[in-house]
């Protein structure tokens, strides 16, 4: 049931930040590589800035009996295990935004990658102490996305 709700929360809270969307809000990124190679690319990023992957989910099943036509879709999740813990402990209404995710699907020859930016969870968490964590998560997300777009 948790899974569940889990799930049910990251996709309102993508959803909700892409239809929202101004230029700061999404972190995006368009990738000419094929979309094994630019999945590649992310999941050896994230283990480069210090992350632990934690699952590749797939999309796209879900999203074909809804109709859609899509063959390669993924939602990758990862995070610091301590982190995770620590925040989960001090602030439980941070659960359902934890791991940190990004989006990646294939385009016609290219791959796009996309997330919520976490600087925005600082409009729902006005914690002090949690500022620098949202703002180093967007510098490293950014990073990672910059990485998968000038990968090779």
């Amino acid at each position: 049931m948790i899974g569940r709700l889990g799930r049910l929360a990251t996709l309102l809270w993508l959803l909700t930040a892409a239809i929202s969307a101004s230029a700061n809000e999404l972190l995006i990124a368009r990738s000419p590589l094929a979309f094994e190679e630019a999945m590649l690319a992310l999941q050896d990023s994230i283990r480069e800035h210090g992350y632990t992957l934690s699952r590749v989910q797939r999309v796209d099943i879900g999203l074909t009996t809804f109709g859609y036509k899509t063959d390669k879709y993924r939602v990758v999740f990862f995070g610091r295990p301590e982190e995770i813990r620590r925040l989960s402990r001090a602030y439980p209404d941070l659960i359902p935004y934890l791991p940190l995710k990004i989006a990646i699907f294939a385009e016609n020859d290219q791959t796009l990658l996309v997330t919520a930016n976490p600087v925005l969870l600082e409009r729902f968490y006005r914690h002090p102490e949690l500022r620098p964590v949202f703002e180093r998560w967007a510098r490293d997300i950014q990073d990672m996305l910059d990485e998968v777009r000038e990968a090779e």
